[in-house]
């Protein structure tokens, strides 16, 4: 029988670990402010892949989600 590397089973518990600290983070938010953060990632990824991975394009892309995730279904005033 085989076991997984030591190293494997702690990155796999890490990772585990930090998604559920980053997602109970959001627990407080506004639906705004969540948009903002799922557009500025998104955007990020997006800007990332059409670039071929450069900082600038990341950026940019992480910059112009998150305005865009700003907006959507922003209150009326």
């Amino acid at each position: 029988m085989h076991t997984s590397h030591p190293l494997i089973r702690i990155s796999g518990t890490a990772l585990f670990a930090v998604a559920s600290l980053i997602l109970s983070a959001c627990s407080g938010m506004t639906q705004q402010e969540k948009n903002t953060a799922i557009g500025a990632g998104v955007g990020a990824i997006g800007g990332s892949i059409l670039t071929g991975g450069s900082t600038t394009g990341t950026l940019g892309g992480a910059a112009v989600g998150g305005v865009i995730g700003h907006e959507v279904n922003k209150p009326a005033k």
